[in-house]
């Protein structure tokens, strides 16, 4: 069985091309990835072929001199210059990072992309400019679609914009879902996988092993986390219910989101894990039990990656806690990236038998 040659663009620590291995389709031959930890990541879990200068630092998409061949490309620019998060403040080179990507895609001369990013790049000028040229300029078929990872089995409702685009063309190679909200699954389908799901086997208390560490919460921090005992609860209820322990912003603030220091469900999937989930001011990253934000590794759970050995982060003496964090609150969830994986395989192999039957039947002849 042929494997199809993969190159990572903003690889990260690899999320995206973890999930294309374990699909048994792809391997890896060339990444790019600016963030020294994230590449130092990627490196070691999946060989030394990470573009780097003279000195060792892995080197920006731009210094990369040329992009060598490769049946595959995947990844995405940063998606800072299209979240509505953080739109502004961001500078007009990191929005342009696309058309580095449109140079990969040119110089490695690809048959197919793979392209993940935040949902507001498909409303972006950026991305119809990209679109534009990838198909009149590249011969790309190019469509975008809004996934939610919890429809392909990822225990977290990520919702993100995947492009793929094809040199074979239509129809393209989307993955089919197979994971539904409860109570809304057709018959013989599986309802969406959960919080439990997600860390069965880990110890509710913190081992402090592979990332699975305990926190040192202050005093007023464990008292609010007490105050909101219970699965959906949050900051809202900590207002109503100790009014002297909730930070003057929220008591001033009487609407918005109701994930702020919001408890986690037991049987709903996680919400969207961002880079600071060790936060729980920053989103619904309370256990839904234990006084404590989830760990790195429960985080890493959510999204897919697999415990050590099969996938390693660095230890806390190589790398920070928030660094390890950041990595994996950018990546793609593995398992969302290994179903496109497998879709986009089989679209690359019917193309090859096609092109095989056509050259024995020009041989014939």
């Amino acid at each position: 069985m042929r494997r199809f040659e993969v190159i990572d663009l903003f690889a990260g620590c690899g999320g995206m091309t973890l999930g294309f291995v374990q699909s048994e389709r792809f391997e890896p031959v060339f990444a790019v990835e600016l963030d020294r930890d994230a590449a130092d990541t990627y490196e070691l879990n999946f060989g030394p072929h990470l573009a780097r200068d003279g000195n060792g630092a892995p080197k920006a998409i731009e210094d990369v001199e040329h992009f060598p061949a490769a049946d595959v490309v995947i990844g995405g620019p940063p998606c800072q210059g299209f979240s509505a998060l953080n739109m502004r403040g961001v500078s007009l080179e990191r929005r342009g990072l696309w058309r580095q990507y449109l140079r990969a895609l040119e110089e490695a001369e690809p048959v197919a992309f793979v392209m993940e990013n935040v949902p507001e790049l498909l409303k972006s000028a950026e991305y119809a400019d990209f679109k534009e040229a990838a198909e009149s300029e590249l011969g790309f078929t190019v469509e975008g679609r809004i996934l939610n990872a919890a429809d392909y089995g990822v225990p977290q409702t990520r919702r993100r914009a995947i492009v793929i685009g094809s040199r074979i063309g239509g129809p393209l190679p989307w993955p089919t879902r197979g994971f539904f909200p409860e109570g809304e699954a057709p018959e013989g389908e599986r309802e969406w996988r959960t919080f439990k799901d997600a860390v069965a086997g880990l110890s509710s208390t913190p081992t402090g092993q592979d990332w699975h560490d305990p926190r040192n919460p202050t005093a007023k921090s464990l008292e609010r986390y007490r105050t909101i005992p219970n699965p959906g609860e949050n900051r809202f209820d900590l207002a109503e219910r100790r009014p002297d322990i909730t930070p003057r912003c929220w008591l001033e603030k009487k609407t918005g989101s109701t994930d702020v220091f919001g408890r986690l469900w037991w049987d709903r999937p996680a919400v969207t894990i961002r880079t600071e989930f060790y936060k729980p001011e920053k989103g619904r990253y309370l256990h839904p039990e234990e006084h404590r934000p989830i760990t790195v590794r429960e985080a890493a759970r959510c999204m897919t990656f697999p415990d050590a050995p099969d996938f390693v982060f660095p230890s806390r003496d190589q790398q920070s806690m928030t660094s390890v964090a950041r990595q994996i609150g950018n990546a793609v969830p593995p398992l969302l990236a290994r179903t496109i994986a497998e879709a986009l395989a089989a679209h690359l192999a019917d193309a090859v038998l096609a092109d095989e039957r056509a050259l024995a039947g020009a041989g014939t002849t």
